[in-house]
């Protein structure tokens, strides 16, 4: 009995102990929001607006309360948003306290079409004002994005000891057939599109024939379109800036990067802060003042309001896969449709612009949001914006648009589906022992069972099926951007184009960011004042706060501790939850 009492007193301290805490932890975290909500962000004279691109790049900044409170058991990866850069940039060339852009490079997190957009910012920025760009690469390599990116700017200048990662493009695949052959898992696949490579991991060792074609055409156009545009900012040939990529730069540091011509000056940390000091305008020791572009993007800055109208834009954003939640963002095929739906029915929207970033998902789900948007179009001026993989059910929803507009180097088209089936049956029975049997009421009645193969007639419905499907996505492309279904079928099967090669063969109209698609759909539709309306709106950090569930916890928990590798996590745990049809990419693509 006394041992008894001992653990429950022990268990009541315990739970009291925990609760204790928990309740100082929500105080410090509500504390912690509420001085950052009251936060007033100043800019300060003769200040140098900062891109620090460290952070992952997403469409839109989010309202987290979390990202950027210093607590561990909260932390998680910090993002910065392209409309936040866009506003940045856009005050900041009539703002006569900022001095010019401080570009701090290093690794950029983020897909190669957001680095196409911020270029073209910046390069908008140099046409709009005489104020200069300094870039400055202070950690121990620059990558291939963050180079590009680099060489819009004024001067390049990187520490003795940085080099620049120049080599070229390449990509690896890992296959798990042998893997999965070893405990007793048949991946049982059905699919349409010889380019449909989702599942070459699953039935292959190596890549076919037709994926290493299609990969690189794409590489091809995004390392072209790169090599464009760094040899007419920084005055090298084409053949020049292949060569030093086949004699791989990645190693050479400091005067050799000046000798290549990649960069201009090589400067230690106390020798930059006296260029910023000369570009500002301060002199003796004083520090520069600096401010990022989140907080920027809200600073208000005099005469540059807008008077108000009545003309409303929507900008409804689409990022992630679709109908796929794995604890981050994705795309809810009802939610979105929903949001579409309230925009096509009220009259104060003049026209919607789309934007959508997802390499795709299911077909349920896409065909849901095909609809909708199909409905949109059919009432109002309806542009789509691509970021940086719009394709399979990323292109699926949007191809009922007016108007396509995407970067040379989105990735995008794989149009195609695929449905799998996995067989455990040998790893229940021969590896675990454990042994099924079956009670039916009529012969198909445990119909696509995982615990067996697939007969004949399950594989002849499945691939009926997924040929439905495909005709489906091919007729939807071809009444969208008025082509046939054989020419459809002929840039389909599955294959991965660049942005480049989709404007090529009819896939998308135009080339340009967000603000050109906004430009666009305002042109169509005759607007001469006009606001934009961002959607979904974004949700209040203190009703996050109070929403949080396991789910998100033990989310922010892994990427806190895995960090950019989380995507790898995030990547696995999707393939291995796969059971169905979908139109989705192939793989994920990063670029560095």
């Amino acid at each position: 009995m006394k041992q008894f009492f001992k653990y429950v007193l022990a268990t009541i301290v315990g739970i009291s102990a925990v609760s204790f805490i928990g309740i100082i932890l929500f105080f410090i975290i509500i504390g912690a929001l509420m001085s950052t909500t009251d936060k007033q962000v100043t800019v300060e004279n003769n200040s140098m607006l900062v891109l620090n691109l460290d952070r992952q790049i997403v469409d839109r900044a989010p309202n987290d309360p979390f990202e950027d409170l210093d607590i561990p058991l909260f932390s998680k990866v910090k993002t910065v948003g392209l409309d936040d850069i866009e506003k940045s940039l856009k005050k900041a060339v009539s703002d006569n306290r900022i001095k010019g852009v401080y570009l701090k490079l290093s690794m950029i997190n983020g897909g190669m079409a957001s680095v196409e957009e911020i270029r073209n910012m910046l390069i908008a920025f140099k046409d709009s004002c005489d104020k200069p760009i300094y870039a400055h690469g202070d950690k121990f390599m620059i990558d291939q994005k963050a180079y590009y990116l680099a060489t819009v700017a004024d001067k390049i200048v990187i520490h003795p000891e940085v080099s620049v990662d120049f080599r070229g493009i390449g990509g690896e695949m890992m296959f798990y057939k042998n893997a999965l052959k070893k405990i007793g898992v048949e991946m049982q696949v059905v699919r349409h599109g010889k380019f449909k490579a989702a599942v070459e991991p699953f039935l292959l060792d190596k890549m076919s024939a037709e994926n290493r074609e299609q990969q690189l055409t794409y590489m091809g156009s995004l390392w072209g379109h790169m090599l464009q545009g760094i040899s007419e900012k920084r005055n090298l040939s084409i053949e020049q800036l292949n060569l030093l990529a086949d004699e791989v730069q990645t190693f050479s540091k400091g005067n050799k990067a000046i000798e290549s011509g990649l960069v201009d000056e090589v400067k230690y940390k106390d020798e930059v802060l006296d260029d910023l000091r000369e570009i500002t305008g301060i002199t003796g020791t004083k520090g520069v003042p600096v401010i990022s572009a989140s907080d920027y993007a809200d600073v208000i800055v005099k005469g540059k309001g807008k008077a108000y109208s009545r003309n409303k834009v929507a900008v409804i954003y689409a990022s992630g896969d679709i109908g796929m939640s794995m604890g981050g963002e994705y795309i809810d095929g009802d939610k979105l449709s929903r949001e579409i739906r309230k925009v096509r029915q009220d009259s104060s929207y003049k026209a919607i612009v789309l934007r959508v970033d997802s390499p795709g998902g299911t077909v349920f789900d896409s065909e849901t949001i095909w609809r909708e948007v199909k409905l949109a179009a059919d009432e109002k001026t309806l542009v789509v914006s691509f970021g940086d993989v719009a394709a399979s059910g990323g292109y699926y929803l949007a191809c009922p648009a007016d108007k396509i507009v995407a970067s040379p180097n989105t990735i995008t088209g794989s149009i195609g589906i695929f449905g799998t089936i996995p067989n455990i049956g040998e790893l229940l029975n021969d590896k675990l022992g454990i042994s099924t049997d079956v009670v039916k009421t009529n012969k198909n009645s445990d119909l696509l069972t995982m615990t067996r193969p697939m007969t004949d007639y399950e594989r002849q419905m499945m691939q009926a099926n997924i040929e439905e499907g495909y005709n489906t996505f091919i007729s939807h492309v071809a009444e969208g951007r008025g082509m046939t279904k054989e020419q459809v079928d002929e840039i389909g099967q599955g294959r991965v184009w660049s942005g480049e090669n989709a404007k090529e063969i009819g896939l998308i109209d135009e080339f340009g960011g967000l603000q050109d698609a906004i430009n666009l759909a305002v042109e169509i539709e005759g607007l001469e004042n006009y606001r934009t309306v961002s959607l979904p709106s974004l949700p209040d950090p203190f009703e996050e706060l109070f929403k949080m569930g396991s789910d998100n916890i033990r989310t922010w928990f892994i990427q806190n501790e895995l960090g950019e590798k989380y995507r790898y996590y995030e990547y696995f745990k999707k393939a291995s939850e796969m059971n169905g049809i979908y139109a989705r990419m192939p793989y994920d693509i990063f670029v560095n």
